[in-house]
């Protein structure tokens, strides 16, 4: 499932905020033995660069990721880790 989800999760943020750079990664083998983790919802880390992200501040950023994703916020991510980026 977990490919799958980061396929969903990359085609919302893609979708939504054309990110320069963006990279995901499932980290559901950290979270291995935590009552959530047999829930089917994934942990996941989203490194993340877009210019729809230019003068917002931190917390604005991380609603436009979160509004993005929309119900996969439910349906099949249980954690998400944000790492913001600007490219060099």
């Amino acid at each position: 499932m977990s490919e799958a989800t980061i396929d969903l999760v990359r085609n919302a943020l893609v979708q939504a905020l054309s990110p320069t750079f963006l990279d995901i990664e499932d980290e559901g083998y950290l979270h291995h033995g935590h009552a959530a983790a047999a829930s089917g919802l994934g942990y996941f880390c989203v490194t993340i660069w877009s210019e729809a992200f230019a003068g917002c501040s931190r917390i604005d950023i991380h609603k436009k990721i979160y509004h993005a994703l929309g119900t996969l916020m439910q349906t099949h991510i249980h954690a998400l880790s944000i790492v913001i980026k600007k490219p060099l």
